[in-house]
């Protein structure tokens, strides 16, 4: 940072010229500073990391519910609850030779962590020239892979998957203290990352680097030396056109894009005296979209630059505002908004089109030292596209009208009617991002709406004429219809700007029921989906081979099984491994709850009636995020809620229930 020439001296200029800076930056700091806000947003303190700065926050949304990871610079991971609680904390271990007291002590410090969406893992990076692996599919996280005797200390980490194709090949790019990028691709991530061994050894498995080949079934390795004269700070890898970028504190080198063979041309930014009048130069930060071709750099003399990918001489825009080091920058595309970070915890936002601040947030963080500057990590922001927290009911009438309501003030939000004309709404289910709702009608038509302001985004080609009775989310903007129809339909919406969707009708099991289909659920975790039919007829589904896994029950040749009402995956104990063998399905059938196990033998495990009065029917079926409590509602207008904490873990279980009713 002071030798800003970078010739290996540090003349009397160079130092005066850091030292000024530092303390004008210090002197603001102390300074009161005025907000573009009327009120100050919900901050929650959490004081957990024993003073030690933190330097990572991972956001981990799969699977569900959300949870976060902060990775202190001393080696201590903690897991919290969306509510910001602590649910367990880890310590990353060292050489086992270093075991003191039975434990083992962390001796160097975490670079950087990003959490491996597909696989349910976290890396995390030290100086100690490795990475550990912690997995997170479980309630229990554990460190399952060590690896270790990397050539250089890896100080920025950075993954990326094929979303639409979870199992094929994805990469773990990092760079490192030597100016060199490294790529491990993982094959087959969702068979394995690493050979396993069998030993009697406990704790996580160590691989040596010099060993990889051993693993080549399994992962590749690539090492591409000279990205960068000095410590890569950021590192990213886009999968169209197979390209890196990272950045580093260089002036001559302060950002490059080029593709991974090396092949073609690459592109390097310079931010230099020519570009910036700071003599504070390179870029700390970096963010990169390319669907607006877009790409936003922040570094030490305080500005924001815009960019276009191929132009590396001037930027399209310098957004100034900051008076101290941008740490951070993130582009929210959904809005054409960019957010950016400063040193003294000052966070902006940048409209795209209009380059102009629209708000201005000074989060103030308290300091244990007075007079001591806080010490800020090198990834302090974590924008996480989330819905605001507001509770909101959305009811459906028969006489197609849908009314959005705020359960805190009891006030309707907003009304639609006429929302599939005169016919009756049958169904209806929000997206993953809780902003739009699909509503599905008796006469087979399904709609897409935007719950913000009512607009209504797709019209879904219907399958048939026929009463549709379940809508089920996927990503990747797609939903997957069943009904009176006996099909099951997918549609993907591709384009944004698409009114209408077709319907895919090639299933690949075909039409596996024969009766009309009531009843859809599905689990992401175990990539099952479970339809049930009029007949009794109750099948698994695998969603990615579009196959039945098993028939829990096939329909009887005599109409003697009532039909299934509802189906509900319990989605926090599929999470769980150690409850996988244990009941996670609930169907609802003639008044009586019954409980299914759906991995290993699949089987019923039991029922109770849970209608308030005989020869009533249970249609609704929900529960809490840690399936902790089971809402059910019947025919004749009554709700229950029964404690299943501990039901269907361990035999011989009974439920308690309190309920309710609208008479």
């Amino acid at each position: 940072q002071v030798d800003t020439s970078c010739d290996g001296y540090v003349d009397w200029d160079e130092f005066c010229t850091y030292m000024l800076l530092q303390y004008n930056e210090r002197d603001y700091a102390g300074h009161h500073k005025d907000t573009f806000l009327s009120t100050q947003p919900l901050i929650k303190h959490c004081l957990y990391n024993k003073q030690e700065p933190t330097t990572r926050i991972l956001a981990v949304p799969v699977p569900q519910p959300l949870r976060f990871v902060s990775i202190s610079k001393e080696g201590t991971l903690t897991i919290w609850n969306r509510n910001l609680r602590i649910l367990k904390t880890q310590e990353v271990s060292s050489e086992p030779s270093e075991a003191v007291g039975g434990r083992r002590r962390f001796r160097n410090w975490t670079t950087d962590a990003v959490y491996m969406t597909n696989v349910h893992k976290i890396a995390v990076a030290t100086t100690s020239r490795d990475i550990h692996f912690f997995d997170l599919s479980t309630a229990n996280c554990f460190e399952e892979f060590h690896l270790f005797g990397i050539n250089n200390v890896p100080t920025c980490l950075s993954y990326w998957y094929d979303t639409k194709s979870p199992g094929s090949p994805s990469l773990l790019l990092w760079g490192d203290d030597g100016g060199d990028v490294s790529l491990l691709w993982f094959l087959r991530p969702q068979v394995g990352m690493f050979e396993t061994s069998f030993t009697n050894e406990e704790g996580p498995q160590r691989v040596f680097m010099q060993d990889i080949h051993g693993h080549s079934r399994l992962l590749s390795y690539q090492r591409i030396v000279g990205v960068h004269q000095e410590t890569i700070r950021r590192i990213c890898y886009q999968s169209h056109g197979d390209l890196i970028i990272a950045s580093s504190g260089s002036s001559s080198s302060s950002l490059v894009i080029m593709d991974t063979a090396r092949k073609k041309k690459s592109y390097t930014w310079a931010i230099n005296k020519a570009i910036c009048v700071s003599p504070l130069q390179g870029v700390t930060c970096f963010d990169f979209c390319k669907s607006l071709n877009l790409l936003v750099t922040g570094g030490m003399d305080h500005r924001v630059r815009l960019w276009n990918q191929y132009v590396t001489s001037r930027p399209v825009a310098v957004l100034e505002g900051h008076y101290m080091t941008v740490l951070d920058v993130a582009i929210y595309e959904p809005l054409g908004q960019i957010f950016s970070y400063s040193k003294d915890a000052v966070l902006k936002v940048w409209d795209i089109v209009s380059q102009r601040c629209l708000r201005t947030l000074v989060l103030k963080f308290p300091c244990v030292q007075a007079g001591r500057t806080l010490e800020h990590g090198d990834f302090p922001f974590l924008l996480v596209p989330t819905a605001p927290h507001v509770l909101l009911v959305v009811t459906g009438c028969d006489d197609s009208t849908v009314a959005v309501w705020d359960v805190d003030t009891g006030t309707k939000c907003l009304q639609l009617s006429g929302v599939h004309g005169q016919e009756e709404i049958t169904c209806m289910a929000f997206d993953s991002t809780l902003r739009r709702l699909v509503t599905g009608a008796r006469n087979g038509t399904i709609k897409v709406w935007n719950l913000q302001n009512g607009h209504n985004l797709h019209k879904l080609e219907a399958a048939a004429e026929a009463e549709v009775t379940g809508v089920v989310c996927l990503q990747d903007n797609k939903l997957l219809t069943v009904g009176w129809s006996q099909q099951i339909a997918l549609y993907s919406i591709t384009d944004p700007g698409s009114i209408y969707v077709q319907a895919d009708l090639s299933w690949k099991a075909g039409q596996a029921h024969k009766d009309d289909i009531l009843a859809v659920d599905y689990c992401p975790t175990l990539g099952l989906l479970a339809t049930a039919s009029y007949d009794g007829e109750l099948i698994l589904w695998n969603l990615d081979t579009q196959r039945p896994q098993v028939y829990l029950r096939r329909a009887p040749p005599t109409p003697v099984q009532p039909p299934v009402d509802k189906l509900l995956f319990l989605q926090w104990r599929a999470a769980d491994r150690q409850w996988r063998n244990r009941p996670l399905l609930v169907s609802s059938e003639a008044g009586a709850l019954c409980w299914w196990s759906v991995t290993g033998s699949a089987q019923k495990h039991g029922h109770f009636y849970a209608a308030q009065s005989p020869d009533e029917s249970v249609l609704g079926l929900c529960t809490d995020q840690g399936n902790k409590l089971l809402v059910s509602g019947d025919t004749a207008g009554f709700i229950q809620v029964w404690d299943i904490s501990v039901f269907g873990l361990q035999p011989g279980e009974k439920v308690s229930r309190h309920y309710w009713t609208d008479q």
